[in-house]
């Protein structure tokens, strides 16, 4: 296996590409038709210190991160962020002038408002098989933004540079996040096989032996469902108003008051059942979620 080659910076991705210098160290935007992509470029996998934003549309390019591989043949965008390892396994870069990659360095964005809000747009922890397929018309409006972004960084570099990208950039994951929910009404089919998977592996976890196997997280119920945590979570969110930890929680707080109506079960055996190491965690959760402690609970009940 080759070593996973690092990116660290804006000017690296140019060396790697044979573009022309960037025009800023931290933020650019590039053309796939005017990319020589190396011959050794499918055989190599690399990781970046650096956001990604791409849209790819006619060209056949099968790009791996995560634990999946996404074959790029219609409009699609991906986001991938720093310390994220991604290759392809092929590479056919047709003359299109409609696709384009973003790449910013996190110091491009430090202390602007998308530097503050960065974290809350989770398709950057997405896997590859959650990428983003866009409509003619949603790839019109993310097109006239990249154009934005285009003028500000051909044109003379200023003092205002950074703020006008940055609002562009920012409006781009903002209309993504609004592309993203489309998507999830126009596969709510294939959304609610998902939310079946998820609520029957959260019954078949605390059918078994939960003080072993802990309260389950979001992290295992997405790989149990081959997703990501944070795709599941706003899949969920979008179906149902809750996001995962949410369900989890509900699901722990109705079991629980199933075994609190069993007056033979002390209150650390439930807790015990429920998967929780200290039975004074279970009773603080438990408060924090109804209003009564479980001995309140039951005996109210």
């Amino acid at each position: 296996m080759n070593k996973i080659q690092q990116v660290k910076s804006i000017s690296e991705i140019h060396q790697l590409f044979q573009l022309a210098k960037p025009k800023h160290p931290l933020v650019s935007v590039f053309r796939h038709s005017d990319l020589i992509v190396p011959e050794n470029f499918t055989s190599q996998s690399f990781t970046t210190d650096l956001y990604i934003i791409g849209l790819k549309e006619k060209q056949e390019a099968v790009l791996n991160y995560g634990r999946e591989t996404y074959d790029f043949q219609e409009g699609t965008v991906i986001f991938i962020s720093p310390n994220q390892v991604f290759s392809f396994n092929s590479v056919d870069f047709s003359k299109c002038e409609d696709e384009w990659t973003l790449v910013f360095h996190p110091d491009f964005i430090t202390k602007t408002n998308l530097g503050n809000e960065i974290d809350n747009y989770h398709f950057f922890s997405y896997e590859a098989n959650e990428a983003l397929h866009v409509s003619e018309d949603e790839k019109w409006a993310l097109n006239d933004l990249i154009a934005k972004i285009e003028k500000e960084y051909y044109q003379q570099i200023d003092k205002h540079t950074q703020e006008i990208i940055c609002i562009n950039i920012e409006t781009i994951l903002k209309y993504c996040q609004r592309f993203y929910a489309r998507q999830f009404i126009t596969r709510k089919i294939s959304n609610n096989r998902y939310l079946a998977k998820f609520e029957s592996y959260l019954k078949n976890h605390f059918m078994q032996n939960s003080l072993d196997k802990g309260i389950p997280t979001v992290k295992q119920c997405g790989e149990a469902l081959h997703l990501s945590a944070h795709y599941l979570s706003d899949l969920l969110k979008e179906e149902t108003g809750k996001n995962a930890k949410e369900h989890i929680d509900l699901f722990i707080i109705k079991k629980a008051k199933i075994q609190l109506q069993n007056q033979e079960l002390s209150i650390s055996q439930v807790a015990f059942d429920l998967g929780f190491e200290y039975p004074n965690h279970f009773s603080k959760f438990f408060k924090s979620k109804t209003g009564l402690s479980p001995s309140e609970y039951r005996n109210v009940n």
